[in-house]
């Protein structure tokens, strides 16, 4: 078997395997490569007589972030999937979890015994926060640092690749979050081989990844061969980029760019469409413009303007980054033209922001009332159902699922689930969980939430507050919630209108403590007044309504306080 690190910081690199210590020999570019004997059952490298270090592109750390690596054969899988031609993005619903909280068993298999569930939501693809090893057996994942290799504690290789069979098996598609803007601080032993980070940039994490400096040409193959590893090797159909605003990149090619083009050459092979979407606060649209338009070419991006003010409007809240948000106003431009922010003053930020997307349609965004970040980034990790009352959450619902984005839920939102999405992590070093628990509280001030009120990430318990509690299905106030968001899902599939991209053909109007919003032959009718509401409307049937007592005559619409009406022709 062949070993080769790229590693041009050390003058001497020894394979270690089987605690053997084989010299390797450096070639060009400053790759190092050794030829071993027989199986390889694992291996690591030490770096001038150094102790042994986890390969960067290590495929599988059984025994953790510092641990030996693993050799994989990806050839050796029975995938099932050849019948598989990929999911369409703009038509989709798509369905946000975390593995180790989904179920019960907090693993792979466990996501797989769940599975039905979100196939008879009527989701239509699953997208899976970060499983690359991370520090300790449980975590949110985005401090991973051996991003080839699936988690241990998860199910490692072979189970993530039994959940992506699974999952197209039943007509799902997958997509894979993944984080290169930074690697976390526990068994990151990158620094020690390479110049993968400089400090010519700096992120919220530190040093920023090395994408433009001295060396930085092995470090951009080291983020795009990993995103092409997921797409090709463990056959996913998509990834979320995290917060590529911290991806720093000062080249004539800005790495999205090329990781693009990569993409879309690697889903031509393959004859299915792969997608990247894009987690960004930057309100610029070039991100998801085409290349040939002077664009990046990536497919879509998380839409934060649509939640803050949808979120703003439902809660009243108006600290931190809510203080922009807050009027129906802003909810309406949110829904015609995706940025509310698109040049105009933000007070949180103190300067103008954002850019206008222009002819660009609804379905290069997402959509959400909660996900991940917007749950789980507030100090108790609180849902939309712990602040607002069921009457909100079908008004949320509705605006998600009927807007022009491509819709996301979070696990759990279909049924109002009671369990909160807090930050855990489990940090083996006692000075990094100190400082991550105090970080933690110190994220919250702007917000006026109190330190005491953050759970310690450490505590195992914080973990389990956050699993799904599968029972609540069977209690009625939960059924009646999933109830309505599969009747939603339903709508959004029978009527052309509700997946129609077209932002120019949205018609939305404010009228005090009401929206309505018209797509085609589809009225969406929302009031959170305390009065009924009176809107006119040229539809001839109502097809869902959150208040039984609504009603439809002479042309007119009677909308119940806190209730949403969607009317058809």
């Amino acid at each position: 078997m062949a070993l080769r690190v790229w590693a041009p910081w050390p003058s001497r690199v020894d394979a270690v395997v089987g605690g053997d210590r084989l010299p390797m020999a450096r070639s060009d570019g400053d790759w190092w490569l050794a030829e071993v004997d027989g199986r390889v059952e694992s291996y690591a490298f030490s770096l001038d007589g150094g102790p042994p270090r986890p390969d960067p592109r290590s495929p599988w750390q059984p025994d953790g972030v510092h641990g030996p690596s693993r050799p994989v054969d990806h050839a050796t899988f029975p995938w099932t999937d050849g019948g598989w031609h990929g999911f369409d993005l703009p038509a989709a619903v798509v369905y946000e979890l975390h593995v180790g909280t989904f179920s019960p068993e907090g693993t792979f298999d466990g996501v797989i015994e769940r599975l039905d569930h979100v196939v008879d939501l009527g989701a239509t693809a699953i997208e899976v926060m970060p499983i690359a090893e991370f520090p300790g057996r449980r975590g949110w994942g985005y401090d991973g640092v051996a991003l080839y290799a699936p988690h241990h504690e998860y199910g490692g290789p072979d189970g993530w690749k039994r959940l992506v069979d699974a999952c197209h098996a039943r007509g799902l598609g997958v997509v894979l979050d993944v984080v290169y803007n930074h690697l976390g601080p526990a068994g990151n032993y990158l620094r020690e081989f390479g110049p993968y980070f400089t400090d010519r940039h700096r992120t919220p994490w530190g040093d920023a990844v090395n994408f433009d400096g001295g060396g930085s040409d092995e470090v951009r193959a080291f983020v795009i061969d990993n995103a092409l590893m997921w797409l090709r090797d463990y056959h996913v159909d998509g990834l979320r980029l995290d917060a590529v605003h911290a991806i720093v990149d000062l080249s004539a090619t800005h790495v999205l760019e090329e990781l693009s083009v990569r993409v879309d050459q690697l889903a031509a092979h393959l004859g299915r469409p792969l997608w990247l979407v894009a987690e960004s606060d930057l309100n610029d649209p070039r991100l998801i413009r085409a290349r040939d338009s002077h664009g990046l070419g990536l497919h879509a991006q998380w839409s934060d303007d649509f939640h803050h003010a949808l979120h703003a409007v439902l809660t009243g809240e108006r600290t931190g980054y809510y203080g922009d948000f807050g009027s129906l106003d802003d909810l309406a431009t949110a829904l015609r033209a995706a940025f509310v922010y698109a040049g105009r003053y933000s007070r949180f930020r103190r300067r103008r922001h954002g850019r206008a997307i222009g002819d660009l349609p609804g379905h290069r965004f997402v959509g959400y009332a909660q996900n991940h970040d917007q749950v789980g980034n507030r100090a108790a990790g609180e849902r939309l159902s712990h602040l607002v009352p069921v009457e909100r959450l079908q008004v949320a619902a509705a605006l998600v699922l009927c807007a022009p984005f491509v819709p996301m839920l979070f696990q759990g939102e279909e049924w109002a689930a009671s369990s909160p999405f807090q930050y855990f992590t489990d940090h083996d070093d006692a000075g990094l969980a100190d400082a991550v628990s105090a970080g933690r509280r110190r994220e919250f001030v702007a917000f006026g939430w109190k330190p005491d009120d953050v759970p310690d990430p450490q505590d195992p318990q914080t973990f389990e507050r956050s699993r799904l509690d599968w029972a609540e299905l069977d209690k009625p106030h939960h059924a009646a919630v999933l109830a309505w968001s599969r009747q939603l899902i339903q709508l959004r599939r029978q009527w052309p209108e509700l997946t129609d991209g077209d932002l120019g053909a949205v018609r939305v109007d404010v009228d005090h403590e009401s929206l309505v919003m018209r797509r085609g032959r589809v009225t969406v009718a929302v009031n959170i007044g305390p009065g009924d509401v009176t809107v006119a409307t040229q539809a001839s049937a109502i097809a869902l309504t959150s208040d039984a007592t609504t009603t439809l005559s002479d042309g007119c619409l009677v909308v119940r306080p806190d209730s949403v009406v969607i009317a058809t022709d």
